[in-house]
């Protein structure tokens, strides 16, 4: 694990870059520290929804003993379909300083987690590092995850290389035109590519420890979403062409029409089993062979349980029973 310390990294002070905040690819360059005016509505101290061990990860990810997971709110997409939209539009949480960060990633280690998993930490990169930098001096030494929706600014990747030891972004769209009219967001695939191709860079493929437990790596997310919106055959020939097709994939059947998508007639349905087996046969296909599927069928008749719900303290319904 790499050894961080604050004193290593005065540029990225919060105080520095919120100040004119272009962290993200929207670049509002407002003074977090004095509003909460830009797209993603955040201020200057981080919120966190939800801080706990989650067993729904990708099996390496959440092993035997769990994922240290922690969902921040606010985001810097506004996707009409938001299974979290409860915290990434309604920005429900309680407000967390470094220290306290910090001090919940240690909690986290100490119940014997595998990994820190970051949700949706894009706009609030300057804290996260602060903290991971109080963390370590304390002796958190697991993996860290940067689990994000894909909208990235490349430099601020470039930021995090040698303190994020697994990618797990998102490829949401392989088309701009589809990322703006579903997440009201510009030049979705410029980004989002250019901020792949640098943690491709960074962690390379995915590496597993003797258990099964990733060390470091990347693993990529693909949401198959109903009408083909999300365009993944394309996506998937990006990866193979820029790439490696050695990657892992984790191509999710998940999707369920939450937030706005229950009035918007496209996305207002699951996906169906074609759509989501044309998908996999595809990147079967271009010769992926790393990664994770889902089951179908089982998926729909147990769908309620990967809906999440952050007024609930477990957030997941297949934690009720524990």
């Amino acid at each position: 694990m790499n050894n961080i310390n604050k004193t290593d990294f005065p540029a990225v002070y919060p105080d520095k870059l919120l100040e004119c905040c272009t962290i993200c690819p929207h670049k509002c360059r407002v003074n977090r520290k004095q509003s909460a005016a830009g797209f993603c509505r955040a201020g200057y101290i981080p919120v966190v929804s939800s801080v706990m061990a989650h067993h729904g990860e990708e099996p390496p990810i959440s092993g035997t003993r769990g994922s240290g997971t922690i969902f921040f709110s606010h985001c810097n997409m506004q996707c009409d379909y938001c299974q979290n939209y409860q915290i990434s539009q309604k920005h429900t949480g309680m407000l967390y300083t470094a220290p306290e960060l910090a001090h919940s990633m240690l909690k986290l280690q100490e119940s014997g987690v595998h990994n820190i998993n970051l949700v949706s930490p894009s706009i609030w990169i300057p804290q996260i590092i602060e903290a991971l930098a109080l963390a370590r001096i304390s002796g958190l030494n697991i993996p860290i995850i940067y689990n994000t929706g894909g909208y990235d600014d490349p430099d601020m990747i470039k930021m995090l290389n040698g303190i994020i030891d697994i990618y797990m972004p998102d490829i949401r769209y392989s088309s701009s035109e589809m990322a703006k009219k579903y997440s009201h967001i510009k030049n979705y695939v410029e980004f989002n590519r250019a901020a792949i191709s640098e943690m491709y860079r960074q962690a390379g493929i995915l590496k597993l420890d003797k258990s099964g437990i990733a060390k470091k790596g990347l693993i990529i997310r693909l949401l198959v979403m109903p009408g083909d919106i999300a365009g993944i055959n394309k996506t998937l020939d990006f990866l193979k062409n820029e790439l490696s097709v050695d990657i892992h994939l984790s191509i999710m059947a998940q999707y369920h029409p939450e937030y706005n998508a229950r009035s918007i007639p496209i996305i207002s349905r699951r996906i169906s089993e074609e759509e989501y087996y044309k998908v996999t046969d595809y990147a079967e296909e271009l010769g992926f062979y790393n990664g994770w599927t889902q089951e179908y069928s089982s998926l729909s008749e147990d769908e309620d349980l990967f809906i999440p719900d952050f007024k609930n303290e477990k957030v997941f319904k297949y934690y009720e029973d524990e």
